[in-house]
């Protein structure tokens, strides 16, 4: 039996784009309506445990909802991880795992006892190929391939979550250059994310820098936090840019209501500058695209993916912004249309960490790095070049 939310037959095809829109900016409005909580003026802090009371908005939320978005530095599975380690009171009841679950009235005293301990894990070796771009005996510049995660995340207790990353490669090709470079990475990162100076996102490819000691590290953190190594991005993005230039600066925030995407549309945001300048434009049969390079200052987290998505032009690959998942043929006004073939798609974003720039912090020479366009990324470039 079709579902009642069906669109009637011959109208399958419709787009609901604008009603799924205007339904989010409803479930927005009330996400927001539950004040984000002023660490300093509206809760107490006395030996280590924080103190407050829940806001009347809250009344009908589940516990764990109402934590994750009054106080947005903690996601939802690291107030699950405060409530199932007994860290969590709720009018003076210690938290068992099912208090998540507990809905509030509004008014209770919650408390919150030091910070989330998941089970500690390590970060291993294991044998996986890199590509080194640069490396000394101080640190190394490394082309990460799309699909691979630099780090495990902190909050993980599932071991088999810290396998295939980054910092696993790096730590086997550590062990088989000890002798000749500097054998080992940073500390300072911790355990998990030993050299990790800055990050790439899973889906995205390119040029990464990792320290092998902790004075490296130290120094190039505050290179990058000074903004005095130069980055640059190539993109490819849905629809034409109108100009040959310009400069986004939108504050870059955790979007309250999908806790997975970032947005540009909360006021509380982190500063973020992105310079967009136009390399070529394409018109092909599933309408236009614009490859750009994208120079930043900042380095938000997606910051790049919701800045192009703020000016209407997804980076192509990015469902989580907006993206298509196929992109199929269009006819002379940008509609789709029926075609014999399934169209085209990307299995990753079309974002590319092209270019590093910076002066070594240890021997104080200049260190210019450029990573090849993925090959997965030439060659869909290539094959719209043709279309």
């Amino acid at each position: 039996m079709p579902s009642k939310n069906m669109l009637p037959k011959g109208h399958r095809r419709q787009s609901v784009r604008a009603e799924y829109r205007a339904m989010r900016g409803v479930e927005t409005a009330v996400a927001v309506a539950v004040p984000v909580l002023d660490l300093d003026e509206d809760t107490e802090f006395e030996g280590g445990v924080r103190r407050f009371v829940a806001d009347a908005a809250a009344a009908g939320m589940r516990l764990d909802a109402y934590l994750a978005q009054a106080i947005p530095e903690l996601s939802r599975a690291r107030v699950q991880v405060l409530i199932e380690g007994g860290q969590v009171r709720v009018d003076g009841v210690a938290g068992r795992p099912i208090m998540g679950k507990r809905k509030l009235r509004g008014g209770e005293a919650i408390e919150i006892e030091g910070e989330p301990q998941p089970a500690p894990l390590r970060a291993v070796a294991e044998d996986i190929p890199l590509a080194i771009l640069y490396e000394d005996e101080y640190l190394a510049v490394v082309d990460k391939p799309a699909g691979m995660m630099v780090h495990a995340g902190a909050g993980e207790t599932d071991d088999a979550r810290n396998r295939g990353t980054l910092v696993n490669a790096l730590l086997h090709h550590m062990a088989k250059t000890a002798g000749t470079l500097a054998g080992t990475l940073s500390g300072v990162g911790g355990e998990l994310r030993p050299g990790i100076v800055h990050r790439l996102d899973k889906q995205t490819s390119g040029a990464i820098v990792v320290a092998k000691d902790d004075v490296t590290h130290r120094k190039l953190g505050e290179m990058f936090a000074q903004r005095q190594v130069a980055k640059t991005y190539l993109a490819l993005v849905h629809g034409t840019l109108a100009g040959d230039t310009v400069t986004v600066s939108l504050p870059v925030a955790r979007d309250l209501v999908r806790r997975t995407r970032m947005t540009t549309r909360r006021a509380d945001g982190r500063s973020a500058v992105s310079h967009i300048s136009v390399v070529e434009r394409l018109a092909t049969r599933f309408g236009g695209f614009t490859l750009a390079e994208v120079k930043i200052e900042t380095g938000r987290t997606h910051q790049i993916r919701v800045h192009m998505q703020s000016l209407g032009h997804p980076v192509v690959g990015d469902t989580l912004y907006g993206a298509p998942r196929r992109i199929r043929s269009v006819d002379a006004k940008g509609r789709e249309v029926e075609a014999v073939d399934a169209g085209v798609g990307l299995e990753r974003n079309f974002l590319h960490a092209a270019h590093l720039e910076f002066v070594h912090p240890r021997t104080g020479k200049a260190v210019v790095v450029d990573a090849p366009l993925a090959p997965e990324l030439s060659g869909f470039l290539e094959g719209l070049r043709t279309e």
